[in-house]
């Protein structure tokens, strides 16, 4: 294809900011622009749950800087796009022209309240995390409804605090991503910690007007000064309409980032990898994916190729006190190939070879070195032979950290 003079960039998240820097690491020396919502400007996420619910100072230690790299920006959320025209349409009427696009919007936070209900509180943006921290220096309890990664984190920092807490989902924690053999570690873990969990048999329903609980399937009643939904996230494509680009999904691309339509790619939150007949659809929204598809969908747009993967199968946490780290695909499915060291002491390494051929590396409780881990994990595979190697060493002791 003919290098784009202008690249238009929908979205100021990490994967659009990302690309931005890689269009110009890439030597793109023509208009580039970014359309973002948040008055805040581009920041990190992750921090919000993990460092912002505890220290207001960390609210300064978020931004993610475009700085001399002569981006535009333009802070107008985007209402319409128009792939024909190669237009985007932004909520003050601006109406502002690309040769290619870039759509980084990401996801907005799932929500349980029914039409019309008050008081709901998610944590999806740096505005949810300061009212979040704010009513968390009043409440006596709290409930989170949803047991994934960013409500263990949520529960953990009411937990930190001194908060009673319960988590509710139908699955116990992180079971849907790490399985059954480190969820059943992590959930002891945060008993300990001061957190509990209840297990409802199906969708818990919001409570209260403003919010104040949450009606288990049962007919128990749960009832908190905070009340926090962490269900997940919605693709934000509503802007899309039309277009043909998006589906209840998200904005489908491939190994590339490219879309379905010509001159139009996407990276991060808002995208999901789209099937064939030997792979399913496959949502990936967690940092480290958006990072590597910003850069790959910036190469797509110029015409070049990849610099890297457009995947990164790496993810971290820190439930109850507890770091967790990987690399590798996920969910965990059965017992670990390998253990050097101790789950139940919370200092361990860990190994889960899959059907593939891959493996998936675990730092539970341990200080390594991304780096270290993702060499784990590639050594940790048998070569992609089916089946692999399904030997199971266990060390006893628990050792040093690396």
């Amino acid at each position: 294809m003919t290098a784009p003079r202008s690249v238009l960039i929908v979205g100021e998240s990490l994967a659009g900011t990302t690309a931005a820097r890689h269009l110009r690491t890439l030597g793109h020396t023509g208009p580039v622009t970014i359309i973002g919502a948040e008055e805040e400007g581009a920041y990190s996420r992750p921090p919000l749950s993990k460092a912002v619910l505890k220290d207001p100072a960390a609210d300064q230690s978020l931004g993610l800087s475009l700085d001399g790299l002569d981006i535009g920006v333009v802070r107008s959320a985007a209402v319409a796009a128009d792939p024909r025209r190669r237009t985007v349409t932004t909520a003050d009427g601006r109406r502002i022209d690309y040769d290619a696009l870039i759509v980084a919007t990401g996801a907005d936070a799932r929500r349980l309240a029914a039409p019309g209900q008050r008081g709901e509180l998610v944590l999806r943006t740096l505005d949810d995390a300061r009212l979040l921290r704010t009513r968390l220096a009043d409440a006596a309890t709290a409930i989170v409804v949803g047991a994934g990664f960013l409500g263990m984190e949520v529960a953990s920092a009411c937990a930190g605090r001194g908060i009673p807490v319960t988590v509710v989902d139908t699955d116990r924690p992180l079971q849907r991503i790490l399985g059954d053999h480190l969820s059943a570690a992590i959930t002891a873990r945060a008993a300990a910690y001061g957190i509990r969990f209840v297990q409802a048999t199906g969708f818990a329903v919001l409570t209260g007007d403003p919010v104040h609980g949450v009606l288990l399937p049962d007919g128990t009643e749960l009832t908190a000064d905070l009340v926090v939904t962490c269900a997940g996230e919605v693709p934000s494509v509503d802007w899309l309409a039309g277009t043909g680009l998006a589906d209840r999904l998200g904005v489908g691309v491939d190994d590339a980032c490219a879309t379905t339509v010509p001159g139009v790619f996407a990276a991060g939150d808002v995208t999901y990898l789209r099937g064939d007949a030997t792979r399913p659809h496959r949502r990936a929204p967690f940092w480290s994916n958006a990072v590597a598809q910003g850069r790959t969908a910036a190469s797509s747009a110029l015409g070049l190729p990849p610099s890297g993967p457009s995947q990164d199968d790496y993810f971290w946490t820190e439930v109850a006190g507890l770091s967790v780290k990987l690399v590798g695909h996920l969910p965990l499915l059965g017992e670990p190939t390998t253990v050097d060291g101790s789950v139940t002491e919370g200092r361990a390494l860990l190994t889960w070879t899959h059907p593939d051929g891959t493996a998936t590396a675990v730092a539970y409780g341990r200080r390594k070195p991304v780096t270290a881990l993702r060499q784990l994990a590639a050594t940790s595979g048998s070569g992609g032979t089916p089946g692999g190697d399904r030997r199971r060493t266990i060390h006893a002791s628990a050792g040093s950290s690396p």
